[in-house]
């Protein structure tokens, strides 16, 4: 199988007649911060949506994400998390103007499993080995490890289609020339997926809950819009969470110490293990976060007799709070709801957020304020056999998430009509 080794830096990809030139790299320090982050969280981010802002609803905008900053993937790469030794291989798309500036990117891996995506192909690879194909290594556009929507075509302000569209055509010339079986571009935003869609790709859909900022003035104004019922519950499961005499703190920016790190690591780590195995983040990459994007961090810590036992780590960005870990070394009944949902919507209230995105999955979110919302991925696959199989599946999986989320949208705790 073709793949660059490591002494080459950059490689570039002859396609097509373009004043644009596709190249790859092999890892985030390869490239310039600025001119990355100027990709993938431009100043004018929503300019290129027809009718601006106001044409999306509260859970589509997203003015800075901070999962695809440079700062975020680069220390993925630089604590060792993703590495190929871990099944991640770093191979990025990047796309440059005739001046040598980047003009468009995409964060790609080699994947040699399906591990840490949180949209499961395990069936399709199944059907490739059975029919005497490899359907690893393929090629993932993705943040690892994280199922937060976020753009995946990351285009710098003043390139347009045409640059996107030669971040497309790269895509697919480097699967070909590094032999993986397809692409998938996994939490992409609607936009993106539209693109991709246009251009060939099979589009698929799933489904999360989010907190949905109705402009409230504090935590009661949220209570206040809930059935009784289901406001009365939210009060007990906070007052009961915290009847052991637990304390919650919230950290932010400079306020996040490395014992703070230390201690979460600790909880990261023991939940992982009990649930899915090994945990994913090594403590190298809280240190590494900690000291590049400390103001974009919300630390949930809950604190007993002077020591902690328990939190969640947030990402803030723009317009969402998105929630992404959470551990403990001690069960207490609702701790969990307590440190990742209802601190989260506090603060998602207080900081002005439109959101709160929480992660996947998880239909106990739906009763304490958490609504349903389509998530989105594109993928590539040449094999037209096995294309025309999984387009079948995925379009009657569609009609099965847009039911799944009518129904889930009738069953949320608010108050019903006037």
């Amino acid at each position: 199988m073709l793949f660059p080794g490591r002494p080459a830096r950059f490689r570039k990809l002859a396609v097509m007649t373009s004043p644009y030139t596709i190249h790859i790299i092999q890892a985030m320090s390869e490239i310039d911060a600025a001119q990355w982050d100027a990709c993938a969280n431009p100043d004018a981010a929503r300019e290129d949506v027809e009718g601006g802002e106001e044409a999306l609803s509260k859970h589509e905008i997203e003015r800075f994400n901070p999962f695809i900053s440079h700062a975020f993937l680069n220390a993925l790469e630089t604590s060792k998390s993703v590495d190929p030794r871990h099944g991640w291989t770093p191979t990025h798309v990047i796309v440059k103007d005739p001046e040598g500036r980047l003009a468009a990117a995409a964060p790609a891996y080699l994947k040699t499993h399906s591990y840490g995506e949180y949209v499961f192909d395990h069936a399709w690879a199944d059907a490739y080995h059975r029919g005497g194909l490899k359907y690893y290594p393929k090629l993932q556009i993705a943040v690892p490890f994280t199922p937060v929507t976020g753009r995946r075509l990351l285009v710098a302000a003043g390139h347009g289609e045409e640059a996107r569209q030669r971040l497309i055509t790269g895509l697919r010339a480097w699967r070909e020339k590094i032999e993986a079986s397809s692409i998938h571009v996994t939490f992409p935003t609607r936009e993106d997926w539209n693109s991709l869609g246009a251009a060939g790709f099979l589009q698929r859909t799933g489904q999360q809950f989010h907190f949905i900022n109705e402009n409230y003035a504090d935590f009661d104004a949220f209570l206040a819009s809930l059935a009784s019922r289901k406001r009365k519950m939210i009060k007990r499961e906070r007052k009961d969470a915290l009847s052991a005499g637990i304390d919650i703190e919230l950290l932010t920016g400079a306020d996040i110490k490395e014992h703070h790190w230390d201690a979460f690591f600790l909880f990261y780590t023991d939940t992982g293990n009990r649930k899915w195995g090994t945990p994913y983040l090594s403590r190298e990459f809280f240190s590494h976060i900690g000291a590049s994007m400390a103001e974009h961090i919300l630390l949930v810590m809950a604190k007993r007799n002077g020591r902690y036992i328990a939190g969640a780590i947030n990402f803030i960005g723009k317009d969402a709070l998105y929630g992404r870990n959470w551990g403990c070394i001690e069960e207490h009944p609702f701790l969990h709801f307590e440190v990742c949902y209802y601190q989260a919507i506090e603060f998602a209230i207080t900081r002005g957020l439109s959101r709160v995105e929480a992660g996947a999955q998880g239909e106990h979110k739906l009763a304490r304020g958490y609504g349903p919302v389509a998530t989105f991925s594109a993928h590539d696959i040449p094999d037209k056999r096995y294309a025309r199989a999984i387009d079948e599946y995925l379009q009657k999986e569609r009609v099965y998430i847009d039911e799944a989320i009518e129904q889930y949208g009738e069953q949320t705790p608010f108050k019903k009509g006037p």
